[in-house]
């Protein structure tokens, strides 16, 4: 049965009884854009699935409002184990707020996510997604989308309180004329984790477009930002930006900029920064009133170029990035 949904044409399933019920289902979407045996984890998701979300917009519906969903690990040294497939149909249009959690006392688990997205002509997905983790935790998120022409897809990552280790690299597939798509990270890390942060975007459509931004804050831990584009087709065009802000004197920022032309038309092009805080911009900001606390909350605010359109999204910077500038004025 569809989940109660107060907007015509969008439809909310768990993705088992998505599965059981609707044949397109497993036919068209299940484990098609990411490999069901891509590695160790995908494959511990289509043999020991625990959840996770079906949602379809059906052709021409959609909604300015943001639909949330919820992954929650209630258990100490849990896993979860859970695939989430959107299929946004012929000019359908969706912003989906996801956010990924475990209770607050909770210091260790498991989390692997095989996500899939599947945006039809003319249609337009944006992805939220706001992690918060204890600090053993492992994530080992999966995803994929598919783009047709005209489609257009943005995900936007933030990692407030990271995990112990997290890996990722989203890919995309811009299969259609127009196609576009946009990846936005922001990232704190703070010592002991690990932190590698990627995404691929393949453009595969004439005409496609994509762009890649990363924003890594530092606190002592290990940052991998990584972004490769491929343009495979006539008049792509597209830029990777990847960038870090160190706040200790310990830890690693490595960023991987990647540009791959399998086309002599494809223009593309990349930028990498890495560096502290200014102190002169600091010094500004306290001769105008601010505490040093305060600027370098705002400087790091402003680095991570917060959307404030993005319901629930800046409470949570917010905080951690007060937390963050907290611990550097101490040190």
């Amino acid at each position: 049965m569809v989940l109660p949904s107060f907007i015509e044409g969008i439809e909310i399933f768990p993705i088992q009884t998505a599965l059981a019920q609707f044949p397109e289902v497993r036919r068209d979407y299940y484990f098609k854009a990411v490999g069901q045996k891509q590695d160790r984890y995908t494959k511990a998701v289509a043999d020991t699935q625990t959840g996770g979300y079906f949602i379809r917009v059906r052709k021409g519906a959609g909604t300015d409002i943001p639909v949330e969903a919820g992954l929650f690990m209630p258990d100490e040294m849990g896993a979860m184990r859970v695939h989430n497939i959107v299929v946004l149909e012929e000019g359908a249009r969706l912003h989906l707020v996801t956010g990924c959690t475990a209770g607050r006392h909770l210091r260790s688990g498991l989390h692997v996510a095989v996500s899939e997205h599947f945006v039809a002509k003319d249609a337009s997905f944006t992805n939220t997604m706001i992690h918060r983790w204890g600090p053993e935790f492992i994530v080992r998120p999966r995803g994929a989308t598919v783009v047709a022409s005209n489609g257009t897809y943005a995900e936007n990552y933030y990692s407030v309180q990271p995990p112990k280790s997290i890996e990722t690299n989203p890919v995309t597939y811009l299969k259609g004329r127009n196609a576009s798509a946009r990846y936005t990270a922001g990232l704190i890390c703070l010592p002991g984790t690990h932190c590698e942060i990627g995404s691929t975007i393949y453009l595969e459509g004439e005409s496609s477009s994509a762009e890649i931004a990363a924003r890594a804050v530092n606190h002592g831990g290990t940052v991998i930002q990584k972004g490769l584009l491929v343009g495979a087709a006539e008049g792509v065009r597209a830029h990777v930006d990847c960038s870090g802000l160190m706040l200790s004197d310990t830890g690693v920022i490595e960023a991987v900029p990647g540009l791959r032309a399998m086309h002599p038309e494809a223009k593309m092009s990349h930028e990498a920064a890495i560096g502290k805080i200014d102190t002169g911009a600091v010094n500004y900001l306290r001769a105008k009133g601010l505490t040093e606390m305060q600027a370098v909350s705002l400087i790091v605010r402003g680095f991570l170029n917060i959307d404030s359109e993005i319901i629930g999204l800046n409470t949570e910077l917010e905080r951690a990035i007060r937390e963050m500038a907290s611990i550097t004025s101490h040190d």
